[in-house]
């Protein structure tokens, strides 16, 4: 069987340059959006003349045959066909004859598989975003199920201030909204069809690329031929965006690995989400989480290693392009198994509020509360500031009397003052906008409801 360049070559091509140059085993998950590419360019060639009626008619029927093929697993591949667009070429041409022949009038690989790649794209990754959509909507599940339930928030890992369970868990949920954007927008960057731009300059026939275009669904076709063919910035933003998503997947799972600890022991997780060890009878381990947060660092070898594959090319097409593939679908494969076990892994756990509630009503935690009360009354922050310090440090020694008495007993505080230390009193005075308190929280959680909706309107478009 010839390659479809046999032509400029006396021989056949060796072993090693097919085995090294093959992307047939990567590729082929392409095969959908070639078979639409290859319809819309048989129906603009038709259009033009270039195709009287027969002719497209039984190249549209090869194609179908090919697709049903491909579909039932009865498509037999060839070991000439390099990838899937040789493939499904050659056996259109054995279907369809000296009309299959004339597939490829017009076309080159170069624009071709730019398209069935756009063409990916643009339907994965507004599947991918909406498996964020349903992560957040269990965090907002979770949320809502929390109630008043407070945490310590921290710094450093360090406990700073206590927010609500709610807040915490909707901070994830916000900069997950910010992936959700990023996804759309490369979307709509990458909407453009380089169907037509042949080679790299177009073709002499009478080609129609804004007919194609419509006809895929594009938003638009190439303004310039070599850009067309050479433009990989979109699997560049989608490789990005994904590497972005996973660490704030990771931040997440890391969070979950540290809750679920003995040391924290602020939740729990479901024995199906969970996994045991070999040896150590008593363990369950978050290998989800972990998992989370471990694959991030392949995301962003991803994105890493295609910017470094772009970064030395001239224009236009160079086989190098060939090496988009790989890291994107694998980075899309990733991101999405995780974002389906985070959903379940976080749907069914459970909290230890009562240990959550503990820290976060520990003395120490009103030390900012306390120092705004002296702040209310006109002392300067930083003195207010070392005034606490020094109280929390001598409450902090072995044997000292607690905070809440210390502040009781000092005249520049008092009784009403160390009310501030009582559990509870300190999450209740979050008041601002945005803030962990009950009251912006029940706000915050009215404008994350209206950002899932708006979110699965704009999917559902």
């Amino acid at each position: 069987m010839s390659t479809l360049w046999h032509g400029r070559f006396e021989g056949r091509p060796a072993e090693d340059l097919l085995a090294f140059t093959v992307s047939l085993p990567f590729d082929q998950r392409l095969a959908g959006d070639d078979i639409v590419g290859s319809r819309a360019h048989v129906r603009g060639l038709a259009r033009v003349g270039l195709l009287d009626g027969d002719e497209a008619g039984a190249i549209l029927a090869a194609l179908d045959t090919v697709e049903a093929e491909l579909a039932d697993g009865s498509f037999a591949f060839e070991p000439t066909d390099e990838d899937i667009h040789t493939a499904v070429e050659r056996r259109v041409t054995e279907l369809a004859g000296p009309a299959g022949a004339k597939l490829h009038t017009g076309r080159s690989r170069n624009d071709q598989v730019a398209t069935d790649l756009r063409l990916w794209c643009k339907r994965e990754l507004v599947v991918l975003a909406g498996g964020v959509v349903q992560l957040q909507a269990v965090l907002l599940d979770q949320a809502e199920a929390a109630g008043t339930t407070a945490l310590p928030g921290y710094t450093h890992l360090q406990r700073a201030q206590p927010v609500l369970l709610a807040h915490h868990l909707l901070a994830h949920g916000w900069a997950l909204a910010r992936d959700v954007d990023r996804l759309l927008s490369t979307v709509v960057r990458l909407d453009v069809s380089p169907l037509g731009a042949g080679a790299l300059a177009g073709s002499s026939l009478p080609l129609d690329p804004h007919g194609t275009a419509i006809d895929l669904g594009f938003a638009a076709a190439f303004d310039n031929s070599l850009d067309a063919v050479s433009d990989r910035d979109f699997v560049a933003e989608a490789l990005f965006d994904v590497a972005l998503l996973g660490v704030h997947l990771s931040r997440l799972g890391e969070e979950w690995v540290l809750w679920t600890s003995e040391e924290f022991g602020f939740a729990h997780l479901d024995d199906a989400y969970a996994t045991g060890s070999s040896m150590l009878p008593q363990k369950k381990n978050p290998d989800i989480a972990e998992l989370a947060r471990g694959k991030t660092g392949r995301l962003v070898g991803h994105l890493a290693g295609f910017l470094t594959t772009l970064k030395g090319l001239p224009l236009s097409y160079n086989r190098d392009l060939q090496e988009d593939k790989e890291p994107l679908f694998d980075a899309v494969d990733q991101a999405a198994l995780a974002l389906v076990a985070l959903s379940g892994l976080i749907a069914t756990a459970t909290f230890d509020t009562a240990r959550m509630e503990a820290a976060a009503a520990a003395p120490t935690m009103a030390a900012t509360d306390l120092a705004e009360w002296l702040v209310a009354r006109g002392t300067p922050f930083r003195d207010a500031h070392a005034v606490v310090a020094s109280l929390v440090r001598a409450a902090l020694e072995p044997g000292a009397r607690p905070l809440a008495e210390r502040v009781a007993a000092d005249a520049r505080f008092g009784p009403e003052a160390a009310a501030l230390v009582a559990p509870g009193a300190a999450v209740a005075r979050r008041t601002t906008p945005g803030g962990g308190g009950p009251r912006p929280v029940a706000a915050e959680m009215e404008r994350f409801r209206a950002r899932l909706a708006a979110d699965r309107l704009r999917l559902a478009r």
